[in-house]
């Protein structure tokens, strides 16, 4: 099961969705899509964001299913109007892609285990040395 983030934008400035927007959306998806489930984050900045839970075996094909959806839903259903998609993608693989080609040393820093994850910082007594079974 892959979440996919779908991001939109009010085509007409400031708007709110309409609050059957999750209805609406899964309410166009087809059996064979399989969308699981749809989660609306209307006041996510910069843009509203549909979370869309589908089945599939690879990310691109859950990407291009979410896709589809939502640009059916964008077209089909008149309480949409005014909305246009930006983008539809896996949430957690962008950042780490962006900071890998920016250069930035807090990536190669975080490979490198040299900042706290969450469960302590990497000098932690669960990783000492006189841990081990002796």
């Amino acid at each position: 099961m892959y979440l996919i983030h779908a991001s939109l934008k009010a085509l007409g400035g400031a708007a709110v969705l309409p609050s059957g927007t999750r209805a609406l959306v899964l309410g166009q998806a087809r059996p064979e899509e399989r969308v699981e489930h749809v989660s609306v984050h209307a006041h996510a900045l910069p843009h509203p964001v549909l979370g869309l839970y589908l089945l599939s075996d690879r990310l691109l094909e859950a990407e291009a299913a979410a896709r589809t959806v939502c640009l059916r839903a964008l077209r089909s259903c008149p309480e949409l109007g005014g909305w246009t998609l930006l983008a539809a993608q896996a949430p957690l693989a962008a950042p780490v892609f962006e900071q890998m080609l920016s250069g930035s040393g807090e990536l190669q820093q975080v490979l490198d285990g040299k900042v706290q994850g969450p469960f302590g910082p990497p000098g932690s007594s669960s990783n000492a040395p006189d841990q081990r079974r002796k």
